[in-house]
């Protein structure tokens, strides 16, 4: 009996070895740089782009949270697998009993006494899983993880695109701070112009009282610019997670192409569709569990150890303690509740699949519009620059007036004022491209969606 039991026990103690070492090869960390996709926003040609994103990396606290939920979601995981391994327990116990009356048994009679008792054992316990229903809850908890895992991954695809469009829209504003100082100050030199006019009586007075409303609106409009600047200056350094970072950027930036046309297999990267695809896996886990509840489960238990009244005699032959069982169980009565939980799970599944359908849906009109905007922002781009050459052009030919005289200062001044003007336009439209760009990108689930542009035109 002896060598059975302690077989026994040893058999358990290595039961679901490989599922074991699987699990705990699942724990090795992981490059999480490779989640920021750095070789994608390379692509900008902007080193202080992919410097802060570094900083984000080691900085943002919601990129941390994101990591401690799929750790926890990993230990939850392991919590189950533990379940299905047996569990073996030391409960010693000393007992001094102590009996005031005498005790009959029949004809026998036992007087007063007192005495010590020793117990040493060692208690297995193992859930025979007969029918896999605790292997289905682990690999339910395991898709669960993937679905955590997917939210670390979205966590990255929006901090990524929210510092870039942060930092795109931080030297527009710093381009158009420039070019709106250089405005006002033009307009300065036109109200002064205008005064000499209105007194030499060449002007009347509402075309000074306009100039100087002008004045006053770039004025305005400068302050609104350095406000934003300042805005997105401290946007940036909450999504880099360093409040004493430093924050510098270039000079301008360039246009990023627009793709013809995107492959509707892209949404297939994004974490959400990813995310529905594994619900709808967990849920099928859910449903067969559910059924299995109905099914008798079966404990295995058994124990060795010593149990002795004299301390010196705990570890005799004499004193050895042994024993084992199987106790079946099952709900013969639960008023319902299991039949209950067993359909509650197979609506949680048929949610499940049309969650996934419009997932779908929702993710080829956000690819779609995206790609659409993009287009437009590129169009509208081509017009602004277009518009800035003519104003360009135009400037130069009222430079060659004013030398031979036939312009007037004034109008020359008017000239290089809808020349910034111009400029203003552009480079609103220009930064648009960019923005464009990255709504394509995180509609594509953060990968690189013009590769599969460029396959197909090496195919064509």
């Amino acid at each position: 009996m002896k060598k059975l039991l302690t077989a026994l026990v040893l058999a358990c103690m290595f039961l679901n070895v490989q599922a074991a070492y699987s699990i705990k090869a699942k724990e090795e960390p992981i490059d999480k740089t490779e989640f920021l996709n750095l070789n994608w926003w390379k692509k900008y040609n902007d080193d202080k782009l992919v410097d802060y994103l570094l900083v984000a990396y080691d900085n943002n606290q919601d990129l941390k949270i994101a990591g401690y939920n799929t750790q926890q979601a990993l230990q939850v995981t392991k919590m189950s697998f533990a379940k299905e391994l047996p569990s073996l327990s030391f409960d010693g116990q000393y007992q001094r009993e102590f009996e005031s009356s005498e005790i009959k048994f029949g004809d026998t009679v036992i007087p007063n006494y007192n005495q010590s008792r020793f117990i040493l054992p060692l208690t297995m316990a193992y859930e025979f899983d007969i029918w896999g229903k605790n292997r289905l809850k682990t690999k339910s908890l395991k898709v669960q993880q993937e679905i955590v895992s997917q939210d670390e991954k979205s966590a990255y695809i929006s901090l990524t695109s929210a510092i870039a469009a942060n930092y795109f829209n931080l030297i527009k504003a710093q381009n158009l701070i420039k070019n709106q100082k250089e405005l006002v100050e033009l307009q300065k030199e036109i109200v002064k112009k205008e005064e000499i006019k209105h007194k030499a009586g060449l002007a009347p007075v509402t075309e000074l009282i306009e100039e100087k409303q002008a004045l006053q609106f770039f004025e305005a409009e400068l302050n609104n610019l350095i406000e934003n600047e300042d805005l997105l200056k401290n946007k940036l350094l909450v999504l880099l997670g360093d409040s004493q970072a430093k924050i510098s950027t270039n000079e301008d930036f360039n246009i990023f192409p627009v793709p013809n046309s995107l492959s509707p297999e892209l949404i297939q990267n994004r974490p959400d569709v990813i995310k529905s695809a594994n619900y709808i896996d967990k849920s099928r886990f859910d449903v067969r569990i559910a059924k299995k509840d109905f099914l008798p489960s079966f404990l295995i238990y058994g124990q060795v150890g010593f149990n002795a009244y004299q301390l010196n005699r705990i570890f005799t032959p004499a004193s050895w303690l042994s024993a084992i069982g199987v106790s079946p169980s099952v709900d013969l009565f639960t008023g319902g509740l299991k039949t209950s939980i067993l359909r509650y799970k197979k609506l949680e599944y048929e949610k499940a699949l049309q969650g996934y359908q419009k997932t779908l849906l929702v993710s080829l009109q956000e690819l779609n519009d995206s790609l659409l905007s993009a287009k437009i922002a590129q169009k509208n781009y081509e017009k602004m620059e277009s518009n800035f050459n003519f104003e360009q052009n135009l400037f130069n030919l009222s430079e060659k007036q004013i030398a031979i005289g036939s312009k007037s200062e004034l109008e020359h001044l008017k000239a290089k004022q809808a020349l910034l003007i111009a400029k203003k336009n552009e480079i609103s439209a220009k930064a648009n491209c960019l923005l464009t760009s990255i709504n394509i990108y995180k509609a594509a689930g953060g990968v690189d969606y013009t590769a599969n542009e460029a396959t197909e035109k090496e195919n064509i």
